[in-house]
């Protein structure tokens, strides 16, 4: 047999064969090592680990959270629409509501129409949330846990992609806007207004002038989205992690305004070799404005997919009672794939779903 159709037939063995378990065994275990160890962390500090239930009345809204639609037939047989969870957030801030301060989770959520080397339809994301302390903890947080999974891996740099980072080093801190003028020479700031409001015209000659290409029917996220593809995320958490803090407001949809400038909000995102691992925040509490918030993102759902998810009013009511506190989502399968030298996601997933990325 050629080496060409060797390679070919290996390449098509499904991830239950024994020689390609054999093959991924050792990164399943550190999964399993760093998820320990991530476990014990949060115990240390007097957090309670929780489930959410899978099944939601609403997955999310944002806009370009895409989900997998069910329903319960009930014993008299009405059916009852339910969505699968695109992440626990909804359930997490009920228990706050209710009187839980430090609360994580660790389990499956789903999202659809993604899949490709980062991403897999059912992925294992690490949540948590602290009441009454500010998102900049979030942060510290996570400095912790690339050391922490670096620790169990024994390794003393994450790889993705021929991108590198020294997961002891200290994070970087670069402000959205920072970024923008840094990376793509834009002053991003100078289309947000201080109600938030976004001028669609002023970015797009902005873009225009840094030679970036546009579309006639690009929104102001649209272009918001091409610069931050094509010209900010490359640059992120090389040579070390990086924190990109201070998203445009109209970009944040679950958190709330920044104290010292209400065009940007308490968001930040953690990158490390060029990948998304977290969603940080600090939480928005207000649900008048967080309804207001997801009608325009089911509007804007509604004119690019044709399609709504319904807003879970039971949530609204939870933000009327809920404490202040900071949340953040975290990729865990993404974190064990740096820590691992792994290629995709699947190679860090132990039975992944039917189906290969490509």
């Amino acid at each position: 047999m050629s080496g060409n159709k060797k390679t070919a037939r290996l390449e098509a063995s499904p991830w239950w064969t024994s020689h390609v378990h054999a093959d991924r065994r050792p990164r399943l275990l550190l999964r399993n090592r760093i998820a320990a160890a991530i476990r014990v962390f949060f115990g240390e500090q007097d957090f309670i680990e929780v489930e959410a239930a899978a099944l939601q009345i609403s997955p999310g809204n944002e806009t370009h959270l895409a989900a997998f639609a069910t329903e319960e037939i009930k014993p008299d047989g009405s059916r009852q629409p339910f969505y699968l969870h695109t992440s626990p957030e909804f359930a997490c801030k009920k228990l706050l509501a209710a009187g839980e301060e430090r609360i994580f989770s660790l389990g499956s959520v789903y999202r659809n129409r993604e899949r490709s080397a980062l991403h897999h339809p059912e992925f294992t994301m690490l949540e948590w949330y602290r009441a009454g302390e500010p998102y900049e903890v979030l942060m510290e947080d996570c400095t912790y846990l690339l050391a922490l999974a670096a620790q169990q891996a024994g390794v003393d740099k994450f790889t993705f992609r021929n991108r590198e980072a020294d997961p002891y080093a200290v994070p970087e801190r670069i402000t959205v806007a920072q970024a923008f003028e840094q990376y793509a020479g834009i002053d991003l700031l100078a289309s947000v207004a201080q109600d938030g409001s976004t001028d669609r015209d002023a970015l797009h000659e902005a873009l225009v002038g840094a030679g970036l290409r546009t579309a006639p029917d690009d929104t102001w996220s649209d272009l918001y989205s091409r610069v931050m593809v094509e010209c900010v995320e490359p640059q992120l958490g090389q040579g070390r992690a990086t924190f990109l803090c201070e998203y445009p407001i109209v970009e944040a949809a679950l958190a709330r305004p920044a104290a010292h400038d209400a065009r940007v909000a308490e968001r930040f995102e953690l990158y490390c070799c060029g990948v998304e691992l977290a969603n940080g925040f600090g939480e928005l509490t207000d649900p008048v404005e967080q309804r207001q918030r997801f009608e325009a993102d089911m509007d804007e759902k509604e004119r690019i997919y044709g399609e709504r998810y319904p807003i879970d009013e039971e949530f609204l009511s939870a933000l009327a009672i809920m404490l202040d506190a900071s949340g953040i989502a975290l990729g865990f399968d993404r974190l064990v794939m740096l820590a691992a030298g792994a290629n995709r996601i699947e190679d860090v997933i132990w039975t992944p779903v039917a189906g290969r990325w490509g």
